[in-house]
């Protein structure tokens, strides 16, 4: 058994310190603190269906993606769950923020605040056009999407639902949100196991 990195006490981080970081440790740079998250089976499920359902009418010059780091300034390198960029950088990491038409942040228990607010400004401050925030912790699955307000540094809500979610942003998807409660429901009954 690998024993986990230790890394260094700071109290503020910028890109500069990633590359002192272990490669295959995960992490995110938010507003300088250095996140290191642990998602779920469940958490990967969502997004995952997510990821599916955005490249079926996905055109051509774009690629969808998940966990891909954004370069967006000194002091935040975000991981969206799911993120939608140019094709041209397919083979590049971290991808220019500006390149992103849409970020997909799936909550989980340690990020709501985080992903709700936090993200979320940096996304909009960084002009990434829409946000979705998908919500497994209701009762339902929610959707809420953001669209950049009038002068760009801001999001406004457009949508927020448990039911169908139909969008023209980035391009038309439809994405089932009872059918991805269904799934999540299902992921998590316990069958006497």
């Amino acid at each position: 058994m690998t024993a986990a990195p230790i890394l260094p006490e700071r109290h503020e981080w910028t890109v500069d310190d990633l590359g002192d970081l272990p490669k295959d440790l995960p992490y995110e740079l938010i507003n300088g603190r250095l996140i290191v998250p642990s998602p779920t089976a469940l958490h990967q499920e969502l997004c995952v269906e997510l990821l599916l359902t955005l490249r079926v009418n996905c055109p051509p010059e774009y690629l969808v993606s998940f966990d891909l780091s954004m370069r967006v300034d000194r002091r935040n390198e975000p991981h969206p769950d799911v993120v939608v960029i140019r094709r041209r950088h397919a083979d590049r990491s971290p991808v220019p923020v500006e390149d992103a038409l849409l970020a997909v942040e799936v909550v989980s228990p340690t990020s709501t605040f985080r992903d709700m607010y936090d993200k979320a400004k940096v996304y909009a401050h960084a002009g990434v056009r829409s946000y979705w925030v998908v919500d497994p912790l209701q009762e339902r699955v929610t959707l809420t999407e953001y669209t950049l307000a009038a002068g760009g540094r801001e999001y406004e809500q457009v949508t927020h639902t448990e039911d169908l979610f139909v969008t023209e942003l980035p391009w038309k998807v439809s994405v089932d949100l009872p059918a991805l409660t269904v799934r999540r429901d299902g992921l998590l009954a316990t069958d006497g196991e």
